[in-house]
């Protein structure tokens, strides 16, 4: 069985080219001429340790470093500190900012790998999808076979509603989005340059029940999710609309796979919010704020500008701006290190025991 090729094969760049997008300093191997250095070809891109002589390696890590002397990569991206523990024959681009450099090459080689691509493989609308005739869509959107599109429903120019995939009525999305495999998208406005991956669900009802003797009563949730441009939200997570007023994602903002999202909460710019994140209602979030992994967050309270939130924390109210907080609750993060500091300390010391089995006190 033959492997397949996943993402087309790319545009071989020459290092010169490399050189310019990344903007890194080419040096060419000892013996070699630089100007014929500057014509080699680069095709693809690989790990360190995996790279044959057409790819482009990088390394900005002294924990890799020690494997720079036996890469068969072609050129390397790496800073000026591990230069000379690169292997003799590879090509040097220098950068103080490796990484960067290498993902600026990365994109301009495989440009499909940054959105989701038509399961189907076919521009326009598909046999076997379903747009409703009252739906307008631009020119240059395509919808793959299984998905359904709503009456009312307006999808901008270069979008891509993939297989199975959902939009209900009178939903707005706006010009080269992408709404992934089997998600769903009712009771929403979004933007330009929008990613939504397979699974995701943006719009339905928020958890609201009027508990009563009889039971518990469903409360009415009226409305939106607003989600702005260039926002990227991950496989199988939730975005609730609003009670009353709308559930909001600003620009920007790049939220993690199994995210809970609930209604009424506002979200600013540029945010990161990462896996299994549960944030709760009418919490609002301030721009630039980073949420790492298992973090909950309690409703009704604000998050600052730029804040940080360390992973596994449990927010329970509100969090200034610029600061770096972490645990259960959540607190600085210096507290939090004294915190568990002490604790280890106090449960690591030795104490006497009556013939009772009751402690006597600590020892000295």
């Amino acid at each position: 069985m033959n492997q397949p090729v996943f993402f087309p094969l790319p545009k071989a760049l020459t290092l010169g080219e490399i050189a310019k997008l990344s903007g890194a300093t080419l040096q060419a191997p000892e013996g070699e001429d630089p100007a014929a250095l500057e014509n080699r070809i680069i095709s693809g891109v690989g790990a360190l340790e995996a790279a044959g002589p057409e790819d482009l390696i990088f390394c900005d890590n002294k924990s890799f470093a020690e494997k720079l002397g036996e890469t068969r990569a072609g050129a390397c991206i790496t800073s000026e500190r591990f230069v000379a523990q690169v292997r003799a024959g590879v090509a040097v681009l220098v950068s103080p900012r490796p990484a960067a450099a290498f993902l600026a090459v990365t994109r301009q080689l495989f440009p499909s790998a940054l959105r989701p691509l038509s399961i189907f493989g076919q521009d326009g609308i598909a046999p076997g999808a379903v747009v409703h005739p009252k739906a307008s869509l631009e020119p240059g959107v395509t919808v793959d076979p299984g998905a359904v599109i709503g009456p009312g429903a307006e999808i901008g120019e270069g979008s891509l509603i993939c297989a199975g995939a959902i939009i209900g009525p009178e939903v707005r999305i706006g010009r080269n989005s992408v709404v992934g495999p089997g998600a769903s998208v009712v009771h929403a406005l979004i933007g330009n340059d929008v990613i939504i991956h397979a699974g995701a669900r943006i719009g339905a009802d928020g958890f609201g029940y009027q508990p009563s003797p009889a039971g518990h009563v469903k409360v009415p949730q009226l409305g939106r999710v607003v989600i702005q441009d260039h926002v990227e939200i991950g496989s199988n997570s939730t975005v609730d609309r609003g009670a009353l007023a709308d559930t909001v994602i600003g620009e920007g903002t790049k939220i993690d796979n199994l995210v809970q999202i609930a209604h009424n909460v506002v979200i600013g710019r540029h945010c990161i919010i990462v896996s299994q994140t549960g944030i709760s209602g009418s919490t609002t979030l301030g721009d630039f704020v980073m949420l790492g992994g298992q973090v909950g967050v309690v409703g009704h309270c604000t998050i600052g500008t730029a804040a940080q939130i360390a992973a596994s924390s449990n927010v329970k109210g509100d969090v200034p701006p610029a600061v770096r907080w972490g645990g259960s609750p959540a607190k600085p993060v210096r507290e939090w290190f004294r915190e568990i500091t002490a604790l280890k300390n106090l449960a690591a010391k030795p104490h006497h025991h009556s013939a009772d089995g009751e402690g006597e006190g600590q020892s000295k």
